[in-house]
């Protein structure tokens, strides 16, 4: 019976994601798992034995071909297969078909939209935007998801843009304060500035108790304030995360 002859030179894999990387005149491929590339690239994934189907580097990975120990060496100045994959898996550029280049842009659009309406109310009703009305938002200000940034980041960006043809803000924390007596006059002013509007002021025997509404992003300030000013003496206690009509809070 004649035997088939596979070149010793040759690989097969499928289902793979592929890496690529130009560098000194030549084109190097790595072999990934699909969907484990970015979980490397943001830090979800730590075990690169998740990330590389094999720790080998190729030429062309759908063909199977290897790269050369010599054309690894001129281009990397090392030998080690597993380095030079890392290196390929951080700067490279990730193969994705336009189907599948389309399929994970609508799906992050829709994470951005969800984290833009979790964030988010519009001012005067008090109430959050449907995720599909923050979806026709970004279509009519042509937003273009952003391949090298995560949904989080992206959904800040969103909001500032959004602002300029919605009516759209970031929805409060409400927050309870106390401040013990020698030092609530000193920090009493202070806190104002950084809350967006104060509900509730009483004292009660040179202690002072506030609930007070704040922009998102003001809650480092706050609480960096009352653990420093009061040498941890201070409390914060969050109230909600948003300042919604009753009822909406879970919509």
């Amino acid at each position: 019976m004649a035997t088939i002859f596979t070149p010793t030179n040759q690989i097969r894999l499928t289902n793979v994601a592929v890496v690529r990387m130009k560098k000194g005149g030549k084109r190097f491929e790595i072999a990934c798992y699909k969907n484990k590339v970015l979980s490397w690239r943001n830090g979800a994934e730590k075990d690169i034995d998740e990330v590389l189907q094999t720790h080998t580097v190729f030429t062309n990975v759908s063909k199977g071909e290897l790269a050369k120990k010599e054309d690894l060496v001129k281009a990397f100045s090392i030998e080690d297969q597993t380095e030079i994959c890392k290196q390929i898996l951080a700067k490279g550029e990730l193969q994705v078909s336009d189907k599948e280049r389309q399929v994970q842009q609508d799906a992050t659009l829709k994470e951005i939209a969800t984290i833009v309406a979790d964030k988010c109310i519009n001012p005067d009703t008090k109430r959050p935007y449907p995720v599909s009305m923050i979806e026709t938002g970004m279509k009519d200000i042509h937003y273009s998801v952003k391949p090298n940034k995560n949904a989080k980041q992206q959904a800040l960006e969103v909001i500032k843009q959004l602002k300029e043809s919605m009516n759209i803000d970031r929805a409060q924390m409400r927050l309870a304060i106390g401040l013990p007596a020698k030092d609530a006059k000193r920090l009493q002013e202070k806190l104002t500035k950084l809350a967006s509007k104060v509900e509730e002021e009483n004292w009660a025997e040179g202690d002072l108790h506030v609930v007070c509404l704040i922009d998102p992003g003001a809650f480092r300030a706050v609480d960096e304030l009352i653990r420093a000013e009061t040498k941890g003496k201070g409390t914060l206690e969050v109230l909600s995360l948003k300042d919604v009509e009753e009822g909406e809070e879970f919509m």
